[in-house]
């Protein structure tokens, strides 16, 4: 009687120390093994068949269990005592080989987990431009030969800036690197290993301190302009959070706000939380306009697309009012609050963290997120006393 069960390898570990999960086949006393694409870390990460001591252990164990699954649906339609081991793996092999996952597949699960319907519709242009010019080509197949051709397309066919092309660019590695961490892939080298990511034209969008404070201090008694300088100051008083991230914050009963950043979400595999204190300049407008459920409630049965462009004309509208002369928008209380802490002399990477970048000193700051917490409060009172 031949008997499936998922096992690992020691003697198979691979350079970098991790482990290919595998199913075993034993069959008159000979065992063969079918390599899955799923990999963990350490041997201490399997435990009794299944995978533990990992945020994704359960994902990975439901998608092991439905190819074990699969294997067994396979293997009772035979008589087992007909083949041998190495028959038996050849069989179940063919017969659960199932198609590739392609590059649409893994951009649509993505797209799937994104709010806002414009950034759906801009990873759908991405999608879109990569299977005109490429192809829906199954995920192991993409190269950074590819990405690179992709690139060179993106500017020849389209005439695109470079600041277009690094935004495509990076949400195609957001198709494909999610798909890597939950083991759908696996790549001998990185497709993305050898790609220069041109570099985005700067956006001068930032405010100067004065111009920050006409807009705090605007008398102002319509509502959509109360609201919107409210919301501005906001996000600069809480390091330019975004405004999704802003109105999905429960607020009620904290004095600190800990987040991801909807943008970032499925990107990157550390530096993803944000922890800052609420300074009392962020307190005085959340209890203002804080709901019952806690979240920020403005009263608009707006969907949030629409509200986000109400917002937006609002600011504009505002910063008019009080004679700014420029083009200022909801994300310029982010490019402001980075630009006065830079001038105040703060250090790049506790900016970085306060905004929600990866820290580039080549460590994560998952572990030190108290240290990088208090580090982030100090350089937001330096900023916020400055507009005193």
């Amino acid at each position: 009687m031949a008997t499936l069960k998922l096992v690992i390898l020691p003697t198979k570990i691979l350079k970098d120390g991790t482990h290919k999960i595998r199913v075993a086949i034993s069959h008159n006393q000979k065992t063969s093994y079918i390599v899955q694409n799923v990999i963990i870390d350490s041997e201490s990460q399997f435990k009794d068949g299944r995978i533990v001591g990992r945020p994704d252990a359960g994902l990975l164990n439901r998608k092991l269990r439905v190819k074990l699954n699969e294997y067994q649906d396979a293997l009772d339609k035979v008589d087992a005592d007909s083949y041998t081991v190495s028959q038996l793996k050849q069989y179940l092999e063919k017969s659960t080989k199932a198609k590739a996952f392609s590059i649409s597949q893994a951009a649509e699960e993505h797209i799937a987990k994104k709010k806002k319907k414009n950034t759906q519709d801009s990873y759908r242009r991405t999608l879109r431009y990569f299977v005109k010019y490429i192809g829906d080509v199954p995920l192991e197949m993409i190269t950074s030969q590819m990405i690179s051709e992709f690139d060179r397309l993106l500017e020849e066919k389209r005439g695109m800036s470079s600041t277009s092309r690094a935004i495509h660019l990076r949400q195609l590695k957001a198709f494909i690197v999610p798909q890597i961490k939950y083991g759908n892939v696996t790549y001998r080298v990185a497709p993305f290993v050898d790609v220069v990511i041109p570099e985005s034209r700067e956006r001068v969008l930032d405010i100067t301190v004065e111009e920050f404070k006409l807009i705090r201090d605007a008398d102002v008694k319509e509502k959509h302009f109360r609201v919107a300088r409210d919301l501005f100051c906001l996000s600069y008083y809480l390091a330019g959070i975004n405004l999704i991230d802003l109105m999905d914050i429960n607020f009620k009963d904290k004095d600190v706000i800990e987040y991801i950043r909807e943008k970032s979400r499925d990107t990157k595999r550390s530096d993803k939380i944000i922890s800052l204190t609420i300074q009392p300049e962020a307190k005085e407008i959340i209890d203002r306009w804080m709901g019952r459920n806690g979240k920020l409630d403005f009263g608009y049965n707006y969907t949030y697309d629409n509200f986000r462009k109400y917002v937006t004309a609002q600011i504009r509208r505002l910063a008019k009012r009080v004679g700014i002369d420029k083009r200022v928008v909801y994300y310029s209380a982010r490019k402001s609050v980075v630009q006065h802490g830079y001038d105040l002399g703060i250090r790049t990477k506790i900016l970085e963290y306060s905004i929600g970048h990866s820290v580039k000193d080549g460590r994560s700051i998952f572990n030190y997120l108290r240290f990088m917490r208090s580090h982030a409060d100090n350089a937001m009172r330096m900023i916020l006393d400055n507009l005193k």
